[in-house]
């Protein structure tokens, strides 16, 4: 790979080794922006993505087992590349974390458990979330806090499950 490959110039940035396995795991978390993966979703969309390109485990692009995936996340997430998110389930969940951003809003459904990025949703208030955890770190900063991330989690039922609920059989018509 070119020494100006963005994916080897953050690892470089952020003190990690540009390796095969973290450019793998970096670069797939950084083509999908607003989708947050558990280790288990991660391992196996990376597992999928090597199938599909004819790539062996052994060929640098494929597999990784799941102690070395682990130990990347880990690694990724300390220095700041990654968004490590506990859900109520107390799940973690992983995703690329965005340079400007110092909100991540996302709504988790009890009932299909399915993690959406509601960025796009919140769009017009948007900027007053960006604005208040800006705020809150800096405060946060003032008073000797390092390294730090705010994330929002907003939990209930997605619109999907709750309209599959209310067609249900059996299930009260609404007002």
């Amino acid at each position: 790979m070119s020494s100006t490959d963005p994916i080897d110039a953050l690892l470089s940035a952020h003190g990690l080794r540009r390796t095969g396995a973290a450019r793998l795991v970096l670069g797939w978390l950084l083509a999908h922006p607003g989708t947050s993966y558990t280790h288990a979703q991660l391992q196996a969309a990376l597992q999928d993505a090597s199938a599909a390109d004819g790539q062996a485990p052994d060929e640098g692009g494929g597999t990784l087992d799941r102690v070395t995936l682990y130990r990347l996340i880990d690694r990724l997430t300390q220095v700041g590349l990654l968004l490590c998110r506990v859900d109520a389930n107390r799940v973690r969940r992983y995703q690329a974390m965005p340079a400007s951003v110092q909100a991540m809003p996302h709504f988790e459904c009890q009932s299909c458990h399915r993690d959406q990025p509601l960025q796009a949703t919140l769009q017009g208030n948007a900027l007053d979330l960006e604005v208040a955890a800006q705020n809150a770190l800096l405060a946060l900063k003032a008073l000797g806090y390092q390294g730090l991330s705010l994330d929002l989690a907003v939990r209930g039922v997605c619109a999907d499950c709750a309209g599959a609920a209310s067609g249900a059989p059996g299930a009260e018509p609404g007002p």
